[in-house]
């Protein structure tokens, strides 16, 4: 199928038409926002971006286990970063992260609802406009293609239906909300197509595979162009593609040290799940591990169809490529069968694999970046002036480019509005009110006021966390992840008092930044200055920032 742009009448104001050939002094006209290092040239042009995001991918178990061809075409021909971390795990505010650049408190997508602003008309009046693609197209020149999932309630008729496309994507693909396999709904450029379940048409990531290579083929030559291909893999109903369907049959989930524990001194939530688990929990959870792996084998297929079809057309060396996820995930750790949404590494830690121009293969990288800074990053690589945005990230170019004598930032924000209703689950009376994602056995995966902020930090003294909760507890969390990464340790109630005031007050800093005062010292930066004034009530007490109850 032969993929078509948007038709002119459905070009959004501020969004160019495909630029033709046209003299060096037109084209510096137009693209006046977004010549940085890069520059126009006579028989030149800036880099190609392609990002590839799955949906609910570890990195902490072993998700990129089956990604052998994408480890070897990404990871191996550029850098791998060690650290890479999301300001929420979930996906509707993780990939609004991503989108704008902003932390979750600055887009005000707080979970996968619209009453939570996921693809809401609020989100698409005031953020869409501003988000990288957007400014891509807009200010840049780029061509723009999307395939996959977007938001999870993209498509709801409350927000449009399937009939909204974006501001700034030339070419739309979209899924009509959560991810899917088969029987599924797309928006092609606003009109919707309906898919079945026979595999050799419908599999979804096979399906974004084809239109994306059909992308390559038929995009203009004439500008630079930038993909992003969102796969449905690995998140449930963990559907494989009947070639992969036996793969990795001897395959449980990790039994780390935190697998099928009690949660001993952390949020009630936690402490509630039952252990040990089920037998039956115990089966699910590793059925559910083998099927996100198989999926995988799919999005692998997609990334070598992708790498190769660039390298044909003679692209390849022009381009930068991401592979990322919008979350991770959790089966059995702390009791908790499977979901994501806590603040431990299993839930916020991604794989981040960049390869392109300037990049050198075999790199590894332990500096602690999230996906804020995907958006910035590929602005930087387009050549805008990152100073014109109000984006919270920062541009990785510089790391990507091996420079020396980097000043980096040594904390990043986690923050999380749980979801559900503040009254009592009726097949789960025991429990207290308001829980949510609940299994058969009564083990619940969130609740309303499964709502925390944390900072995320790391220095060549520590590699801590500090995460405090809304509820009436005001309970804390503290973890040295140097001495103790399975995070079973919580050392609040142990750990120096200056220190955890200093935590305090550094992540009431970050839940009230917005662009460049997202950028200051942390804690273990030579920068950072604490007046301890500002931590004490008249009653001597540490004083925590509460959250909204409505918007982090």
């Amino acid at each position: 199928m032969r993929l078509l742009p948007l038709a002119p009448g459905r070009l959004r104001r501020g969004s160019p038409r495909h630029l033709p050939s046209c003299s060096p002094a037109l084209l510096l006209l137009v693209l006046g926002g977004c010549l940085g290092v890069f520059g126009v040239a006579a028989g030149t042009r800036r880099p190609n971006v392609v990002l590839l995001l799955t949906d609910d991918q570890d990195e902490v178990l072993g998700g990129m286990t089956p990604l052998k061809k994408t480890k070897a075409l990404i990871g191996e021909m550029g850098m791998t970063f060690s650290s890479a971390y999301v300001p929420s795990a979930l996906c509707c505010p993780s990939r609004a992260s991503i989108l704008t650049g902003k932390y979750p408190h600055n887009h005000h997508v707080v979970n996968n609802t619209l009453e939570g602003n996921c693809s809401s008309k609020s989100w698409q009046k005031i953020q869409e406009p501003n988000t990288f693609p957007a400014i891509l197209r807009s200010m840049c020149g780029y061509q723009t293609f999307f395939a996959g999932k977007y938001l999870n309630e993209y498509g709801a008729p409350d927000a449009g239906g399937l009939e909204h496309v974006p501001l700034g994507w030339s070419y739309w693909y979209a899924l009509e909300k959560n991810s899917k396999y088969y029987n599924y709904t797309l928006s092609i450029n606003g009109k919707a197509r309906k898919h079945g379940e026979n595999y050799s048409v419908d599999y979804l990531t096979d399906v974004l595979a084809n239109v994306s290579l059909d992308f390559l083929d038929y995009k203009s030559n004439f500008e630079p162009f930038f993909m992003m291909i969102a796969t449905p893999a690995p998140h449930s109903p963990w559907t494989a593609a009947p070639q992969y369907q036996k793969a990795f049959q001897n395959v449980f989930a990790p039994r780390n040290k935190n697998f099928n524990i009690h949660g001993t001194n952390k949020h009630w939530l936690i402490r509630q799940a039952k252990t040990p688990m089920t037998n039956s929990s115990i089966q699910f959870l590793d059925n559910a591990f083998r099927k996100r792996w198989q999926t995988l084998l799919s999005v692998d297929d997609l990334v070598e169809k992708l790498v190769k079809r660039l390298e044909f057309t003679g692209e390849l060396n022009n381009t930068y490529i991401f592979y990322t996820s919008d979350n991770g995930y959790h089966t059995g750790q702390f009791s908790l069968p499977i979901d994501k949404r806590q603040l431990y590494e299993f839930d916020i830690k991604v794989p981040l694999l960049v390869r392109g121009p300037g990049i050198k293969p075999n790199q590894t990288s332990k500096m602690l970046v999230a996906n804020i800074d995907l958006g910035p990053t590929i602005l930087d690589i387009a050549g805008y002036d990152l100073n014109k945005t109000q984006m919270d990230g920062m541009s990785l170019l510089p790391i990507l480019r091996g420079a020396s004598n980097l000043t980096w930032r040594s904390d990043v924000l986690v923050e999380y509005q749980g979801e559900g209703r503040n009254v009592t689950d009726p097949t789960c009376p025991s429990l207290s009110p308001g829980v949510s994602q609940c299994f058969p056995d009564c083990v619940c995966e969130d609740a309303y006021n499964n709502t925390y902020a944390c900072v995320r930090t790391m220095s060549a003294l520590w590699n801590l966390q500090y995460c405090e909760f809304d509820d009436q507890e005001v309970f804390v969390e503290v973890y040295n992840l140097t001495a103790d990464p399975d995070q079973i340790t919580n050392i609040a109630k142990t750990i120096d008092p200056e220190l955890l005031g200093k935590m305090n007050y550094r992540l009431m800093m970050l839940q009230s930044c917005s662009g460049p005062t997202c950028r200051t010292p942390g804690v273990f930066d030579p920068g950072y200055r604490f007046d301890p004034r500002l931590m004490f009530s008249n009653r001597g007490s540490v004083r925590t920032r509460r959250f909204s109850k409505h918007l982090l």
